[in-house]
């Protein structure tokens, strides 16, 4: 059987709207039970662990369509790819993932807590706990999910690969996860949108190239 080169399927596209819908909603429905400020009070009940495991269980399908889109956008770049800016993309993407994952396995940690008689971890566990998995998910991932994005419109802006508007938006939308992430825990929905508009973009961008040709 003779070999033949692999090629992106054109369904990979989607991975980027995948990430989008699967991490919007994992990260809505711990938004809704976690309170702004982690020593307050209100501990998880077991209608709030209910949200909780809905958005532990989305969110690993979440991080491999994310691993997907990261593979979509090195393939648009192909040759254009720059060593320098190619590796600070990467790392940053791959430590976005991993630190969300820390932050989600301390959730499951304190959801672990309730017990089968509806008793959860009181007073300074869960105060400990919440504080990790804010600090983790938000100060440390959400950041390097703007680095993610700084480097890619960088790329964009000097290869002219994508819109010079896009790359203008990816640096507001950059901005706003760098310096003002700790305003609000729902900004993190930045990131999602994003990705979802990037995705919607590529897509289109594919259905009008003739099959076979490399969408550039």
């Amino acid at each position: 059987m003779p070999l033949r080169g692999l090629t992106t399927p054109r369904a990979a596209g989607l991975a980027g709207v995948a990430f989008a819908l699967l991490f919007s909603t994992s990260l809505a429905l711990l938004r809704s039970v976690t309170p702004e400020d982690p020593l307050a009070g209100a501990p998880w009940t077991e209608d709030a662990g209910g949200r909780v495991r809905v958005a532990l269980s989305l969110m690993p399908f979440a991080g491999i369509a994310f691993l997907w889109f990261i593979g979509v956008i090195r393939d648009q770049l192909g040759e254009l790819e720059d060593r320098f800016f190619a590796s600070v993309f990467l790392g940053s993407g791959l430590l976005f993932l991993a630190m969300v994952f820390v932050s989600m396995g301390v959730a499951g940690a304190l959801l672990a807590g309730i017990s089968t008689g509806g008793r959860v971890y009181t007073g300074d566990t869960v105060s400990f706990g919440r504080a990790v998995m804010l600090q983790v998910g938000n100060v440390y991932a959400l950041r390097m999910a703007g680095v993610f994005m700084i480097s890619l419109g960088t790329i964009w802006l000097r290869t002219g690969l994508m819109p010079r508007w896009l790359a203008a938006a990816t640096y507001v939308f950059a901005a706003v996860l760098l310096l003002v992430i700790n305003l609000s825990l729902w900004i993190g929905l930045v990131f999602p949108v994003w990705v979802l508009g990037v995705s919607l973009l590529i897509l289109a961008r594919q259905r009008r190239a003739p099959t076979g040709v490399p969408v550039a």
